[in-house]
C-alpha cells in the first residue's frame, strides 16, 4: 500500500536534505512536488489544498528556518500533519451497551461487506466477545449461503434467515435469538447495491431507528480511490455512520482513500482490510500508518503482529534446543509457520523502518510459494528423516521429492538451508549477537 506515494515522498524528502541549510523557495519547491505527489496518489483535491496550506505555514516558520536540521523538521511537520489529516488516534468501536449490541454494516456491491463481516467477527471473537453474525442481504444471490460458510469456517453462530422476510424482520428476528444464546454482539450484514439509491437507504433507515445499532461501519473499498469518499461521505449524510473499514487497502498502491476520508467526511477509518485470510482485517492507526507513508516503518504493528503469531511456551521449548543443538527439520517447518502467520515477507519489511522501498531479491520473490514447497517437503518425510536428516541420502531424497512433487534439487536446497540456519545457532551459541552475525555473512 501506498508504493508510489511513499518512493515520492521519499525523493523529495531525500532532495531536501541534500540542501544542509534550507532557504524559502527550497522549502516551497519540495512542498509543490509533496502537492503532485498527493493529487496523484489520488487525494481529495481540497484535502490535499488545507493540508499543505497548513504544512508551509508551519514549515517557513522559525521551527524550520532557524533548526540545525530544517529537512528533518520539514519531515516531521509533514508527518504529523499527516496523523493529523487521518483523524490523530485510532478510534475503537462503542461497545458500552446492554448486550446483545447491534453493529451495523453497509455499503456498496463489490466492496467486500459479507467478508469484512466475518473478518470483523474473527477480530471481535479474539478479543473474548461472543459475536453472531446476521445475512440481512435477502437480494444478492448466495449472500446468505457464502457468510454462513464464513460463520462455519470460523466458529461464529449465524442467523438462519428467511429469504422471503424483509432485511428489518430478518435483523429483529436476529437479535431476539442472539438474546436466547447468550450473544452480546450482532453484527448486520446489510444489503448493498451497485450504486446508492433511495430504496437501499430507506431500507438501511428502517433497520437503524428500529434497532438502533451501536455502530453503523461503512465498508469501503479503497481501491476505487475517489469514489470510495464520494460513497462515504453519501452513507454519512444519510445514516451518520460512526466509522469506515476500509477494505482492499494491500492492493491499493495510491492510498487516497485513506487520506481523504476522515478530512471529508469527519468519521474515522477504524479498520482496514490488508489481504484476503480472515485475520487480516487491523485497527487503522493514523500515526503508524503515517510513518509507513513517510517510509519510517511501523515497530509497533510487527511486534503485536510477533507476538499474535509466536507461541510464547513453544518460543521458550526451541530456546532450550537452540541451547542443546538439537533444532530439527519439524522445529525448522513449525518456525517457518509462524512467520508466515504474521503476512507477506513485503509485509514485514513495509513494518521495519527504512526497509519499506526494499525490493526483495529474485530468489526470495514469491516466497510465499516457497514456503508451501518446504512444508510439502517436510511432511514428505518419515520423522525419522525429518530428525535425523543425516540419513537423507540419494534414494531418500528422489522418493521425497516424487511424495511432495518437487525435485531433488528442492530438496538438497531445503537441507542446505537447514544446515545453515543450525551453523548460524551454533555460532550463537558459542559467542553471542557477533557470532551470529559471523553465520550470516559467512
Amino acid at each position: 500500500m501506498f508504493d508510489s506515494l511513499t518512493d515520492k515522498l521519499s525523493s523529495i524528502f531525500k532532495k531536501l536534505r541534500g540542501h544542509g541549510k534550507l532557504t524559502e523557495q527550497n522549502i516551497t519547491e519540495a512542498l509543490k512536488e509533496v502537492r503532485l505527489a498527493l493529487l496523484e496518489a489520488d487525494v481529495h483535491f481540497k484535502v490535499v489544498k488545507d493540508f499543505m496550506e497548513q504544512v508551509r505555514s508551519r514549515a517557513i516558520g522559525q521551527e524550520v528556518m532557524e533548526s540545525l536540521t530544517p529537512a528533518q523538521q520539514v519531515v516531521k511537520i509533514v508527518h504529523e500533519e499527516l496523523i493529523s489529516l487521518m483523524g490523530g488516534v485510532s478510534s475503537s468501536l462503542n461497545l458500552s451497551y446492554k448486550p446483545p449490541i447491534p453493529i451495523m454494516l453497509v455499503g456498496l456491491h463489490g466492496s467486500g461487506k459479507t467478508t469484512t463481516a466475518g473478518k470483523l467477527g474473527k477480530f471481535l471473537k479474539d478479543k473474548g466477545r461472543k459475536p453472531y453474525l446476521v445475512p440481512a442481504d435477502v437480494r444478492r444471490p448466495a449472500a446468505i449461503e457464502q457468510l454462513q460458510k464464513l460463520g462455519e469456517q470460523l466458529g461464529i453462530p449465524v442467523f438462519n434467515p428467511n429469504p422471503q422476510e424483509s432485511p428489518l424482520k430478518i435483523c429483529q428476528e436476529a437479535l431476539s435469538w442472539a438474546d436466547s444464546q447468550d450473544g452480546d454482539l450482532l453484527l448486520m450484514d446489510t444489503a448493498g447495491r451497485l450504486h446508492i439509491d433511495e430504496a437501499l437507504m430507506k431500507e438501511l433507515e428502517e433497520i437503524k431507528r428500529e434497532l438502533t445499532p451501536r455502530e453503523i461501519l461503512l465498508v469501503a473499498d479503497a481501491m476505487t480511490g475517489q469514489d470510495a469518499v464520494n460513497v462515504a461521505r453519501r452513507f454519512n449524510e444519510a445514516l451518520d455512520i460512526h466509522g469506515v473499514i476500509l477494505t482492499k487497502l494491500d492492493g491499493d498502491a495510491r492510498g487516497g482513500a485513506a487520506l481523504s476520508i476522515k478530512a471529508v467526511t469527519g468519521k474515522p477509518i477504524k479498520f482496514i482490510g490488508v489481504g484476503e485470510k480472515l485475520d487480516a482485517l487491523e485497527i487503522f492507526h493514523p500515526d503508524r500508518m503515517a510513518s509507513r507513508i513517510l517510509g519510517m516503518g511501523d515497530v509497533l504493528s510487527l511486534i503485536e503482529k510477533a507476538q499474535e503469531a509466536i507461541d510464547a511456551q513453544k518460543a521458550q521449548e526451541l530456546e532450550k534446543k537452540f541451547l542443546k543443538e538439537a533444532f530439527t527439520l519439524e522445529d525448522f517447518l513449525e518456525q517457518l509457520q509462524q512467520i508466515k502467520k504474521m503476512g507477506s515477507i513485503e509485509q514485514i519489511l513495509s513494518m521495519i523502518p527504512g526497509m519499506g522501498r526494499f525490493k526483495l531479491p529474485e530468489d526470495l520473490q514469491g516466497s510465499e510459494k516457497e514456503l508451501v514447497k518446504v512444508e510439502a517437503i517436510i511432511n514428505s518425510m518419515t520423522k525419522e528423516e525429518r530428525r535425523s536428516p543425516e540419513i537423507l541420502n540419494g534414494s531418500r531424497r528422489l522418493r521425497i521429492a516424487r511424495g511432495s512433487g518437487t525435485t531433488v534439487q528442492d530438496v538438497n536446497k531445503l537441507l542446505k538451508q537447514y544446515l545453515q540456519a543450525k551453523k548460524m545457532l551454533r555460532q550463537f551459541k558459542r559467542s553471542g549477537m557477533r557470532g551470529l552475525a559471523r553465520g550470516l555473512f559467512s
